[in-house]
């Protein structure tokens, strides 16, 4: 068992340095359980993968002058082209997810303009503006030709407008479910035994995993919370008694299960 910082942050100084070390690599980790969702039906999800975080933050430089006059070529002008497009682009992947019932949220890219920054005064045109956004891009996406449309989204806008990566995230990983991989047989085997309805989808986020499977090491993210509303990060998260004491059989029975599988060829 693993307790590492900074997971809320990108995990830059946790996970990501960790598996880096030989005090992880001398741990000979074959597979690990992570941190899944709630699910309000009388489901369990388990993910198999998830999407990349890129933290975005485009900035746009422009004349500035008295916020009483039609300036020419303002930040704000050109930053608010870039935002429609980013916004455009995110309706459209909206609307995918809404028109497909078979689609589920991590299979799609997702981004939020989530910063706006700029200005010091009422009366003065700023010369620079930024915006950030928070892009979750799913695992099958060509990286580099997304990566060339936000510099195209920038390059419409006018010069000036540039922008750089807080965060980006470029190894996407997908553990295997299939019924002839070991250790995914020894998940699935203890759920059917317990009669648990599993459904399969893309970490719509970010968790640790994303470390763990660059390295080899096959992760599931799953949390044993079953007819419970989402609410991470929201007001009045919560667990019912009754599902927790749940996860609790639930984990004892599958540990032990994970633990078992024998050592793979690739292991020795």
């Amino acid at each position: 068992m693993t307790f590492v910082p900074d997971e809320e942050i990108g995990g830059h100084k946790g996970m990501e340095l960790f598996v880096q070390r030989p005090e992880f690599k001398a741990l000979k980790a074959g597979f690990a359980l992570d941190e899944g969702l709630a699910n309000p039906t009388d489901a369990f999800t388990v993910f198999y993968s998830e999407r990349s975080p890129w933290w975005v933050r485009v900035t746009s430089t422009g004349k500035p002058g008295h916020g009483s006059r039609f300036i020419e070529d303002t930040a704000a002008e050109k930053l608010h082209k870039v935002v429609g497009s980013v916004l455009a682009f995110r309706e459209k992947e909206r609307q995918r997810l809404q028109a497909n019932p078979h689609l589920k949220l991590g299979a799609v890219t997702s981004v939020n303009l989530t910063k706006l920054e700029g200005g010091m005064a009422y009366n003065v045109v700023p010369a620079t503006m930024s915006a950030s956004f928070d892009f979750r891009v799913a695992p099958d996406v060509d990286l580099k030709a997304f990566e060339e449309q936000l510099r195209g989204w920038c390059q419409a806008a006018g010069q000036g407008v540039t922008f750089e990566f807080v965060q980006k995230w470029t190894e996407p990983r997908v553990t295997s479910t299939d019924d002839s991989d070991p250790w995914w047989a020894a998940f699935s085997g203890v759920c059917k035994d317990m009669r648990l309805t599993l459904e399969q989808e893309i970490f719509p986020a970010a968790t640790d995993s994303r470390y763990l499977r660059a390295v080899g090491v096959p992760a599931l993210g799953f949390s044993p919370m079953n007819r419970t509303p989402v609410l991470l990060h929201g007001h009045d998260e919560r667990l019912h008694e009754a599902v927790f004491l749940r996860g609790i059989d639930i984990y004892t029975r599958l540990l032990p299960a994970l633990a078992s599988v024998p050592a793979l060829p690739s292991d020795s």
